[in-house]
């Protein structure tokens, strides 16, 4: 519940206000002083007469009405206090900076309990409780610093943890990013990140709001209102970038299959970002410096242009946009050597472009000017320029000033120079401008900017896939547990998903018979235990009657053998798809190679059912065996078209069956021309 009251207050109390800046009471009195609140500022404190030149009020009972209250007084005192300024002084929004509630102990999260009672009962919004506060240009609610740069196209920050909230606004003041507002949700019993990125898509005016979002969650409460709004947003010309602490492996249940292994909490986290379009952080550092490349112009190609005044750095920038599949091209040679005779000798136009410790401003502006006009492919420059401390910069980075201003192509500039040149620095952040000072961590948030696709449209996929045939299977299943090959095999059909031609038997002439049927070789596979490979129950390569039905008599000696598959042999590249129901986010669908890439090294990436192409597409291509379904040195490649479609349908089958908790396709074998899946595992859980 977000209102003008807690927005645009036209007056607020500090309950616990005080005189002594170096305690929270005390500095948010400061820093709505300093921060220009033009409403009417009040202060209770039974102990003080007056605070900061604030005449005080010494109980609250004496308050006039009041819009908003900022409360700083112990947790046991909070809730009476709160129904006091919500039923007698009109107060309709809370920032409860105290902590000392849910986060600590029952009682605490008791006396956070009543407080959100009192609030709904007299409908207050609620921030907190504790949190840091709410930071915007109409009132610097906050105990903390620093205050960063308010500007009304800044950026939106909202995080669930205070502390890291201040140490996120540190990393993003030197760097020069601008902001608009910051929230800080606390412990989020009313407000949290959702809600306050709901309040902001409802509200959207692409006219004056903000189009930058920077969040920091501890905790997905709603996936589907983060996923709605935040893809609702960013259609709306929105960029969003978060980091998700706490996405470790989670406890689920003891792993009896691949995906079971390999999913966990961090998949969902990662399949709902890609879902919405949200560019996903690991670090306050690289979330500041996406923060930063969201201010700029946005890229239309991966080809970089690097002026520079330092090999190395220049090297270094290189290695990293090309190890994250960005690329430095070489220039027009003809053209280069133009530019290289207004250069100094020595200089080299190679690209990276190397202007020499001695290059002048005047040549620094020149070698920009020839990225922006005269050389066609490149679509975005980077510029290095830092100082050894022997010249003053000033003249250099006002030439850069102006040049960002004129390029139509994004220009990021890099200044490492921090000490040694911080007041020049300094002055061209003034100027509104951000900078980079590590070439390598810009090339890395890059890289996540560039990979992470566009939300995902709302439409599921249906061409091919029978819903009504697969609810009437899921329906009469009756137990909890692996369903049998058969079943699996019919939903996989109704999803469209191909499969080697197969047949289930316990009769030794019937499993012939097939296999005469549709040619040797064949493979035979146990049907019972769950784990194939581990007993014995897998043979390939089978070119006889006689092999065949060997190989049947020793699989039904296998403990828990109820049958044998057979299934015709085929060849291909392995590879594999999974899914794995998480609660409140629905399937996680894991794909990758198969074979060693999925068992040791889990190079799997994770999309969120129901799947479109575009989410599958950005799926496939993050891997890191990427290249070998590309087809890599003399090897063919497979049919990228014909995984992708199986990933999708299969994601449209999830979406109608939740009762599957778990599932692989492993392997799937692929060629260039088709995919097939040839051995397949569901698990369903009934009632």
């Amino acid at each position: 519940m977000i209102n003008r009251q807690l927005l645009q207050p036209e007056s607020i109390v500090v309950i616990g206000g005080s005189n002594n800046i170096h305690k929270p009471g005390g500095a948010v009195v400061r820093n709505l002083l300093s921060g220009g609140y033009k409403g009417v500022l009040r202060v209770v404190n039974p102990k003080e007469d007056e605070v900061q030149g604030i005449k005080v009020f010494h109980d609250a009972k004496e308050l006039p009405p009041t819009d908003l209250a900022v409360v700083v007084i112990p947790a046991k005192l909070c809730p009476s206090t709160v129904r006091l300024l919500a039923s007698e002084k009109g107060v309709r929004a809370f920032i409860i900076i105290s902590a000392g509630f849910g986060e600590e102990t029952p009682a605490g999260a008791a006396l956070e309990k009543e407080i959100l009672d009192i609030c709904e009962q007299y409908g207050a919004a609620l921030i907190g409780p504790n949190c840091i506060g709410l930071l915007n240009s109409w009132h610097h609610s906050v105990f903390t610093k620093p205050i960063p740069h308010l500007n009304p196209q800044g950026v939106d920050f909202i995080s669930g943890s205070g502390a890291t909230a201040v140490f996120i606004l540190e990393s993003a003041v030197i760097k020069g990013l601008q902001f608009n507002s910051v929230w800080s949700i606390g412990n989020g019993k009313q407000i949290g990140i959702e809600d306050v990125l709901q309040y902001m898509d409802e509200h959207f005016d692409p006219e004056k709001d903000s189009k930058v979002k920077l969040l920091y969650i501890e905790n997905i409460s709603n996936p589907d209102k983060l996923l709605f709004h935040a893809a609702s947003l960013i259609r709306k010309g929105c960029r969003i970038a978060a980091i998700k602490a706490g996405s470790s492996e989670s406890g689920s249940r003891a792993a009896s299959s691949h995906t079971g292994a390999i999913a966990s909490s961090d998949s969902a986290v990662e399949a709902l970002f890609r879902k919405a379009g949200i560019v996903r952080c690991f670090s306050r550092e690289e979330l500041t410096t996406v923060g930063c490349i969201f201010t700029l112009p946005p890229i239309k190609g991966k080809n970089f242009a690097i002026v520079t005044h330092a090999g190395g750095p220049g090297v270094m920038l290189t290695d990293a946009l090309s190890k994250g599949g960005l690329s430095v091209p070489p220039i027009d040679p003809s053209v280069g050597e133009e530019l290289k005779e207004k250069l100094f000798p020595g200089a080299s136009v190679a690209n990276p472009i190397d202007i020499l410790a001695t290059g002048t401003p005047e040549q620094l502006g020149t070698a920009i000017d020839f990225c922006e006009n005269r050389f066609d492919n490149i679509d975005a420059i980077m510029v290095i320029f830092g100082t050894p401390g022997l010249v003053q910069l000033y003249e250099t980075y006002d030439v850069l000033h102006k040049k960002i201003l004129e390029c139509k192509k994004p220009v990021f500039p890099i200044l490492p120079s921090l000490h040694t040149a911080g007041p020049e620095v300094e002055e061209f952040l003034k100027k509104g401008h951000v900078n980079f000072s590590d070439e390598v961590t810009l090339a890395t948030a890059l890289t996540q900017v560039m990979r992470t696709p566009p939300p995902a449209p709302p439409e599921i996929e249906l061409f091919g896939v029978d819903v009504p045939r697969i609810r009437d299977i899921i329906s009469g299943i009756h137990e909890s547990g692996y369903i049998s090959p058969t079943l699996v095999h019919e939903l996989l059909d109704c999803a469209g998903i191909p499969m080697v031609p197969e047949l289930v038997s316990d009769k030794a002439d019937d499993l012939v018979a097939f296999a005469e049927r549709i040619g040797y070789p064949v493979v035979a596979k146990v049907v019972g235990p769950v784990h194939k490979s581990d007993v014995g129950g897998v043979s390939l390569d089978i070119k006889s009657a006689k092999h065949l039905r060997l190989e049947f008599e020793r699989m039904m000696q296998i403990e828990g053998a109820t049958s044998v598959m057979v299934q015709k042999m085929i060849k291909g590249t392995e590879l594999f798809i999974g899914a794995k129901y998480e609660s409140r986010f629905g399937h996680v669908v894991l794909c990758g190679l198969g074979g060693i890439f999925v068992e040791t090294l889990k190079d799997v990436s994770s999309g969120l059912a129901p799947l479109s192409y575009a989410e599958v597409y950005s799926m496939i291509r993050s891997l890191r065996a990427y290249k070998i379904i590309k087809g890599t040195r003399g090897q063919a490649g497979i049919n990228e078209a014909r995984f992708a479609e199986v990933i999708v349908r299969l994601s449209t089958l999830l979406r109608f069956a939740t009762e599957i908790k778990e599932m692989d396709i492993n392997p799937l074998l692929a060629d260039e021309h088709s995919v097939t899946a040839v051995d397949a595992r569901i698990f369903v859980q009934k009632g």
